[in-house]
């Protein structure tokens, strides 16, 4: 039995005449008196059915209890629109089809959301009924969207030499594994898998293997806490190669950027991209992640601290943007630092160039040249906003970093469209305060920059890595490194990292590895759901995942995660406390 013989959304002025078969959900359904008219839908789009007691009246007189969501098979005749009729929203705007026969396949409950491009429901509701939130053309798309990223992103790896290799999903934990999902094991009791962050470590082997081009899509689990852009489960783009270094990632990541927006958007996003230091992103932006589509850069102004102001002489760092576009009020100048003490710092200095020179309560306590010094940093004319804070150096850092965002969205200065970035030469390692030791920026796998890795030992915080980060619009989509091949080096930063010995027990096949000819080695991934997200323009990575979590990680479809029976407990060894 046919179900159809075209795809609703397909039909054209060619097709008029034609005797056709057509199967979908019904979306909208209006009565005229003598004709009911019904919009069918299905995957391809929407077509204009009319039910005519003339033609039928059996079919005629089954299409009054036609609802919305009911499922349909119509055989009917294509004929043209009346001039006046056409409709120039739809594909099939000139066309309809006249039903000589209907066919109730399956009646449908009321949906509880219009399933509708103009409402959207609240996401608790959606996710709940995720299958109808799908039937909406707007979800269709970003899910239709993220098939041919996959699809253009295996065929350009494919024609530059890659191999699609799997790693398992059953791993053991690693000493940096803190946010792993951990999966018991029946066979041997008391003992646990974990679900992957990262491919990282199969990666790194294949290289030893000899796989010298490899990649996958790949599934990562990481149990921390969730927001807009993060799912405990999701996708990233694994990418390592051997005999390579930086220049080759940075060629091959590009060509692949232009690539895939050029094919699926139609935008020619311009290579090569920008690189910036990581420390010159600090110093500009107060971030790692710089959002290059407007300016407002920071400025520093440690000459400042040699000023008769006791805020400015305590401080560690003192660094300003100018805004140009605000009032300067009071009111205005208030809300702004009360903004700056939500993010950690103490207040904020504020300067108004008024007929050239600059006023503020402020001012009277600054020298003219040490002014004047000001408004040339920032090379500030009349009208503008001089924004200043003097604090410890990474609460300057996020202060302004998240004022700057924040004033570049007032003021509408954010543009349109898809600015790139490189971020290199991060540290290899930071201190943490918390745990009293230096840890990995990046991984451990990491490999030091060459000019830089004897003063490990000696000052461990000024060591660079040989790693990078891909910025899109202030988001990180990427990131990876040249890795460690050398089994002496990586037992080096081991020792420097102060990992236990009972830790490099747990890496001891790695390093095993590195002893039989392991090559230089290095790689990528790419976030693709953050990425897939961004080229579609949507507000959240769950609007371009079929069947996501919520922020609390949960699953309103399925009620995952859920209570296990006692019996399976047993069965793992496992008590729940």
């Amino acid at each position: 039995m046919a179900y159809k013989t075209h795809n609703n959304g397909e039909l054209r002025l060619a097709d008029v005449d034609k005797k056709i078969i057509l199967s979908g959900w019904v979306n909208k359904r209006r009565d005229h008196g003598g004709l009911i008219f019904i919009d069918l839908r299905d995957g391809s789009g929407i077509v204009q059915v009319v039910f005519n007691p003339e033609s039928s009246l059996e079919s005629h007189a089954k299409a009054h209890s036609l609802r919305q969501e009911w499922v349909v098979k119509i055989e009917g005749i294509v004929r043209m629109r009346p001039k006046e009729a056409i409709n120039p929203h739809i594909a099939t705007g000139e066309i309809e089809v006249l039903a000589e026969n209907l066919e109730i396949l399956n009646p449908s409950l009321t949906p509880p959301f219009e399933i509708v491009e103009d409402k959207e429901p609240a996401e608790e509701l959606r996710l709940k009924y995720r299958y109808l939130d799908l039937r909406r053309q707007v979800c269709k798309d970003r899910l239709i969207l993220r098939h041919k990223v996959m699809q253009r992103t295996r065929r350009f790896l494919d024609e530059k030499g890659f191999l699609e290799i799997e790693t398992p999903q059953l791993i053991r934990s690693t000493p940096e594994g803190a946010r792993d999902f951990l999966v018991p094991s029946r066979l041997i009791r008391g003992k646990f898998y974990a679900l992957p962050q990262s491919p990282q470590l199969f990666k790194q082997i294949l290289m030893v293997a000899g796989f010298e081009r490899y990649f996958q899509i790949a599934r990562c689990f990481r149990d921390e806490d969730l927001r807009a852009d993060r799912q405990p489960e999701f996708t990233q783009l694994d990418i390592e190669a051997s005999f390579i270094d930086e220049e080759y990632i940075y060629s091959l990541m590009e060509e692949f950027i232009k690539v895939l927006f050029l094919d699926i958007l139609g935008i020619d996003i311009p290579i090569p991209l920008i690189r910036i230091s990581y420390d010159d992103s600090l110093l500009r932006f107060g971030t790692d992640k710089p959002d290059l589509r407007f300016g407002m850069e920071i400025r520093d102004l440690a000459f400042l601290s040699e000023s008769d102001v006791k805020i400015f002489q305590t401080a560690s760092t003192i660094r300003g943007i100018k805004a140009s576009g605000l009032s300067g009020s009071r009111k205005e100048m208030d809300e702004l630092t009360e903004f700056v003490k939500t993010k950690g710092a103490g207040g904020l200095a504020w300067f108004k160039v008024e007929g050239g020179s600059l006023s503020s309560p402020l001012a009277k306590f600054l020298k003219e040249p040490e002014l004047k010094r000001i408004q040339d940093r920032f090379s500030a004319e009349d009208g503008d906003v001089i924004l200043i804070v003097a604090d410890k150096k990474k609460v300057v850092e996020q202060a302004l970093s998240e004022l700057r965002l924040s004033l570049g969205e007032k003021l509408g200065l954010i543009k349109e469209g898809f600015s790139f970035c490189w971020i290199i030469d991060p540290p290899l390692m930071e201190y943490s305060e918390e745990e009293k030791a230096y840890k990995p920026s990046h991984h451990p796998f990491t490999s030091p920059k060459e000019t830089d890795w004897q003063i490990i030992f000696i000052s461990p915080e000024k060591t660079k890595a040989r790693a990078y980060d891909l910025v899109l619009n202030g988001s990180e989509i990427g990131g990876g490194s040249i890795r460690i091949h050398r089994r002496e080096l990586q037992e080096t930063i081991f020792n420097s990292l102060k990992i236990q010995e009972e830790a490099k027990k747990e890496f001891d096949f790695l390093l095993t590895a590195f002893s039989y000819g392991a090559p230089p080695h290095g790689g990528i991934a790419l976030g693709l759901d953050r990425l897939i997200m961004m080229m579609a323009k949507a507000s959240s990575i769950r609007d371009v995942i079929a069947f996501p979590k919520t922020q609390t990680g949960t699953c309103p479809l399925t009620s995952a995660p859920f209570s296990v029976s006692p019996a399976q407990l047993s069965e793992l060894g496992i008590k729940v406390l």
